[in-house]
């Protein structure tokens, strides 16, 4: 009675992990000690996979706890990784589960670059693979059963999770095998049998009758839920395995429905209600009788049919002789109780008892994500505090080299070269001079080429595969079903114009650092000559010596060393700024764990303002002391101008300083923005490399996805017919072979009344129907409808014409089964019979004699002689060879 149902496994293609996620962890990760380790650990999930899905698994718990182990990390490993089609894009394989790859039959495997697919599949596996161990258990042993309602609890909850989430971890329609219709029959089967078992575990410790009866009602329920499943689903009924498993499960429902019937006329002999008892029994009978003529072939019945007919024997031999209690209808009997002692076990990773995070040390993309938001917005604090800064100092030293200080009172003999202006001479010499910011001009062509070429290579090939896609999609039409590449890139378009406008605005930004170069490129020659010639292009002039001492003279000196040392604190404070880390990974995991959800904003912003806000307060205070010293500053100049002698030597000569002093300052800052644009490129150009990689693996992906499905198409073209059916004339339709093997029988048998077989003189022949059952009447036969005409011993008149054949019904009655003795409608063949000799097919039939000794079928009589004892028929005037279609 124990014939228990497993599922196949999925197979899948091999896949490649290490090349594309060890390509993501040197992206992402600076090389050192945790970027090998996450290597490592690509390698061992790589190795992971092939001993889950590349060989074959035996059934036993050790290949589960594998399959297990795999799809924890798979769960694990989701939010860590950007899998998608436009980012990190891997595409996983799987063949179809049931379907063979026949005719008719739907996709045999589907290609998606999805990890919720590959989660899905092997999720599948597990449970196929949990309903394959549990099938193989011993039911005979206690520790056995228990593992079998384990297993089969597993694997229907496994696949009720499927059923929940396949369609939104897939972007498309799933094979047949895990759509949400076919794992939810799936889970119903496995919680029927582990239902089963409960109610075997509970027959074997001789638990109460009443409990029995209840667990064997309950485990009745679900098979007949799902037998109605798999009988009225459109898809389910078309693959062999559910043509197998169908005719299990209507057994399967009506044995356990025969099992709470028997232990519940158990319960009601207690109670002394014998005629409950007995229209138990009998239900049971008829429910095991069933069985045993339909589904003999799957389930055997004969132990539980032998107990329920001694049973019943028993109970109508002591009513009818002491009791003479009334047997009542079915229908009126008080409904048996239910009781569920199975539940599909929950789907909460990690599932594997033995299960380490590969890369537990990596923090989920979100926390990634986070981290490079607060970056950013850490970068932006930076830039703005320290360009605050350096905006200020640039202003200050402007405003002095305005007032040409402090050259003016350093040149107070008027004829040698001021102490400051020698020194930025000098100070330009050391660094190279004009060549160093004529080289580094010079170079920034080649980077931004550069760049623009590696941007350029990365959309053409979005384009070229995108063009591919929708010439493909245009030809095919609805067949060519998969995302298509214009929406898919959507994403990486919009990054590469961010890159293209990134770009624009660089080269903004160079030519103003060349006009700027070139506005100043005289002057900066000048302080590059040697001392000598600087000081003769310097005018000379007489200005009073009397102002070397005086008050004025001292107290613009002490504002300048003022200006200097607030300039030295901001070189200081912009290292401290620059110096401040904090790790918001803490924090932000934190949150994850805590909400579900990380608001990076609000916690940014107060971390930020925690770290930065005291630093603010000292750049405002830095810039106000400057504004205060340069308002000094010019106040004191006014007096010290007037106290000047005035002439145009001097004037000229004051001109020339200024420009000097102004170059200088030029030239520090051209310098500084051409190294940050050298910066600036080179760092670009690794994201532009990055992002050329990510272009190139998802077109990759695409054309192997791309590939897959033309071999697809391809395939199911070459399946289809290329004309309709159309009808063979008669006279080329050769007689068809009789089929190998028993021929079911109808379920009815219909004989064609005499009359109506007169009305009907020029029917075309038809091929004769089984014999007409011995002379003896067969139990099982008993309840064939005969019409009331029909002659029950042998024929004594012309019989009637042969029986049509009988039409299929309309409605599905599930597969063919093959009749066995006491089926309705099964009649044995007679031996030595031909029902297709030729030129016979108007004969009618001898009876057949069954008693022993008889001897065959006589002979045929000699040509144009009729049958001994049967009138002799009219014969077709014209009998073809071939039968008439």
């Amino acid at each position: 009675m124990a014939t228990f149902i497993s599922v196949p496994l999925k197979k899948s293609s091999e896949v490649d992990l290490v090349k594309p996620l060890s390509k993501f962890v040197t992206a992402s990760y600076p090389a050192g000690e945790e970027q090998s380790e996450y290597l490592r650990a690509v390698e061992e999930l790589n190795k992971l996979r092939k001993s889950a899905l590349g060989r074959p698994l035996d059934k036993h718990d050790s290949s589960l706890e594998i399959l297990l182990r795999y799809y924890d990390q798979l769960c694990a490993i989701e939010a860590k990784f950007p899998f998608s089609e436009n980012q990190l894009c891997l595409t996983f394989t799987w063949k179809d589960a049931f379907d063979k790859g026949s005719l008719f039959g739907g996709s045999v495997k589907l290609s998606l670059a999805s990890l919720g697919y590959e989660k899905t599949c092997v999720l599948f596996n597990c449970a196929a693979l949990a309903s394959q161990i549990a099938a193989e258990q011993n039911i005979d042993n206690d520790e056995c059963l228990k593992a079998a309602a384990k297993y089969y609890q597993l694997a229907s909850g496994a696949f009720g999770h499927i059923k929940d989430t396949v369609l939104s971890a897939l972007n498309r329609e799933p094979t047949m095998d895990i759509c949400p219709e076919t794992v939810g029959t799936l889970s119903t089967i496995m919680l029927a049998q582990a239902q089963e078992v409960f109610f075997l575990k509970a027959t074997s410790d001789r638990m109460k009758d009443a409990v029995i009866a209840k667990l064997a009602n309950q485990a009745a329920d679900f098979y007949g839920e799902a037998f109605k499943q798999c009988q009225y689903k459109d898809n389910l009924p078309k693959y062999f395995y559910f043509q197998e498993v169908l005719p299990v499960l209507a057994a399967k429902h009506c044995i356990m429905q025969a099992n709470a019937e028997l232990h519940q006329s158990i319960l009601a002999k207690q109670k002394k209600r014998f005629g409950e008892e007995i229209a138990r029994l009998q239900h049971a009978a008829e429910l095991v009788k069933t069985v045993a003529s339909r589904y003999d072939e799957y389930v055997s019945v004969k132990e539980l049919t032998d107990k329920i007919n001694r049973a019943l024997t028993a109970a109508k031999k002591d009513n009818d002789f002491i009791y003479h209690d009334r047997v009542p209808e079915v229908k009126d009997l008080e409904p048996i109780g239910k009781a569920a002692l199975v539940k599909a076990t929950a789907v909460t990773p990690p599932l594997s008892q033995k299960f380490t995070d590969l890369f537990e040390k990596m923090v989920p993309m979100a926390v990634q994500q986070s981290m490079g938001i607060y970056g950013q917005r850490k970068a932006d604090t930076v830039n703005r505090l320290v360009g605050t800064m350096r905006e200020a100092t640039n202003l200050c030293n402007g405003v002095l080299a305005s007032l040409n200080l402090p050259a003016a009172l350093e040149d107070l003999s008027g004829d040698s070269i001021p102490q400051s202006i020698a020194e930025k001479s000098r100070s330009i010499v050391e660094q190279g001079g004009l060549q160093n910011i004529e080289k580094l001009i010079r170079d920034l062509p080649e980077l931004l080429t550069r760049n623009r070429e590696i941007l350029d290579e990365s959309l053409k090939m979005l384009d070229d595969e995108e063009t591919t896609d929708n010439e493909l999609r245009s030809k095919f039409n609805q067949r060519w079903n998969r995302t298509p590449s214009g929406d898919l890139y959507k994403p990486l378009r919009a990054e590469g114009t961010n890159f293209r406008n990134v770009l624009d605005k660089a080269v903004q930004a160079d030519q103003v650092v060349r006009d700027r170069y070139n506005a100043q490129c005289d002057m900066i020659a000048l302080l590059c000559k040697p001392e000598s010639e600087l000081s003769a292009a310097i005018p000379s002039a007489n200005p009073t010596r009397t102002l070397q001492g005086s008050e004025v003279v001292n107290v613009l000196r002490s504002l300048l060393v003022q200006l200097e040392e607030l300039k030295k604190e901001r070189e200081t404070l912009e290292g401290e700024i620059k110096a401040v880390t904090f790790d918001m990974s803490t924090t932000f995991l934190r949150a994850l764990a805590q909400d579900g959800a990380i608001n990076e904003e609000q916690l940014s912003l107060a971390q930020l303002d925690d770290s930065y806000g005291s630093y603010n307060q000292k750049v405002s205070a830095s810039i106000t002391k400057q504004e205060e010293l340069l308002g000094q500053v010019q106040t004191a100049h006014q007096e010290f101008s007037s106290l000047k002698q005035s002439n145009n030597e001097a004037n000229q000569r004051e001109e020339v300083l200024k420009k000097l002093a102004s170059a200088h300052d030029s030239y520090v800052e051209i310098c500084n923005n051409l190294r940050e644009g050298t910066k600036f490129y080179n760092d670009l150009t690794e994201i532009l490399v990055k992002f050329q990689n990510k272009c190139s693996d998802i077109v990759f992906a695409r054309k192997t996805e791309r590939d897959e499905l033309l071999k697809e198409l391809q395939q199911s073209i070459a399946r289809e017919p290329s004309a309709p059916s159309f009808n063979v004339p008669a006279y080329q339709t050769t007689p068809a072979a009789p089929a190998p093997g028993p021929t079911p029988a109808p379920r009815t048998v219909f004989v064609q009344p005499p009359q109506q077989a007169q009305q009907q003189p020029q029917q075309k022949p038809q091929p004769p129907s089984r014999p007409p059952p011995p002379s003896f009447t067969p139990q099982a036969a008993s309840a064939t409808p005969t019409s009331p005409a029909a002659p029950t011993g042998p024929p004594t008149g012309p019989p009637a014409n042969n029986p049509l054949p009988v039409a299929p019904p309309s409605q599905a009655q599930g597969p063919p089964y093959p009749t066995y003795q006491g089926y309705q409608g099964f009649y044995q063949m007679p031996m030595g019979y031909n029902p297709y000799a030729y030129g016979q097919y108007n004969m009618p039939f001898m009876p057949y004699q069954g008693a022993p000794g008889q001897g065959g079928y006589p002979g045929a009589p000699p040509a144009g002689q009729p049958y001994p004892g049967y009138p002799q028929q009219q014969p077709p005037q014209q009998q073809p060879y071939y039968p008439q279609q």
